[in-house]
């Protein structure tokens, strides 16, 4: 679904992604994990088109991102609050996005009720504009917000801290879920590797902007990534 070749972006000329190969399947879950400045956040901003590459390429269905928009139909993300409007209130925010997807005010209503074990009544009708809002709390209205649109690609960047034991194994029940029985790609990153372990069906290991391993997931990556990190 997604291919990078020869991907690099630096700052400074100091390399911040150096990825000569790369290539993610429909249905798989990815985890990208690696220490601070490892490359993580500004490699997904490059899959976004969010920032230019210094050279290389990223494909997503075959087609260069950069020479279509196509892919924006079928792909979602959450980074950081920077992707919400934080003077709406959650219901505001949920209508707006649901618009965009030509999606009426009963039928965003009918998809958020089953994400209400998630919100753990900590969301809806509350009366608080976003801002106002915990950074955890922040975080599950950007997943959802970013699930309306019936993605075929999902990326996350830490989903997983800020977010309390419950609505962490919830998260990554829903991610499994999601992948399972609706093929999704989804692409997150993590700091938890425990939980980064347990969710993904493929772990990549960054460090200084390269792909150093390419794991496949359970409990043997969270072996590996143990003995990577214990050391460094």
């Amino acid at each position: 679904m997604i291919s990078v070749t020869n991907l690099k972006k630096s700052y400074k000329g100091i390399n911040a992604v150096d990825v000569e190969s790369l290539t993610i399947n429909r249905g798989e879950v990815i985890g990208l994990v690696g220490n601070n400045g490892a490359g993580k956040t500004t490699f997904f901003r490059l899959l976004l088109d969010l920032i230019r590459t210094d050279e290389g390429e990223v494909r997503s269905k075959g087609e260069l991102i950069t020479g279509t928009e196509s892919w924006k139909n079928y792909t979602a993300a959450y980074i950081d609050e920077g992707f919400l409007i934080d003077y709406l209130t959650p219901e505001e925010y949920f209508y707006f996005v649901g618009k965009l997807h030509q999606l009426g005010k009963p039928a965003v209503d009918e998809f958020l009720e089953k994400y209400k074990p998630f919100f753990d009544d900590a969301i809806l009708q509350k009366g608080k504009y976003i801002r106002d809002f915990s950074k955890g709390n922040q975080f599950k209205i950007g997943i959802v917000a970013a699930l309306l649109g019936n993605p075929e690609l999902l990326i996350l960047d830490e989903p997983f801290a800020n977010l309390d034991p419950t609505t962490q194994l919830r998260l990554v029940e829903m991610i499994k879920e999601m992948a399972i029985q609706q093929q999704m790609c989804i692409i997150v990153s993590s700091h938890d590797i425990n939980q980064v372990s347990e969710v993904s069906s493929r772990i990549l290991l960054m460090e200084k902007g390269k792909i150093i391993r390419d794991i496949e997931g359970g409990d043997t990556a969270y072996e590996a990534l143990v003995e990577y990190f214990k050391v460094r």
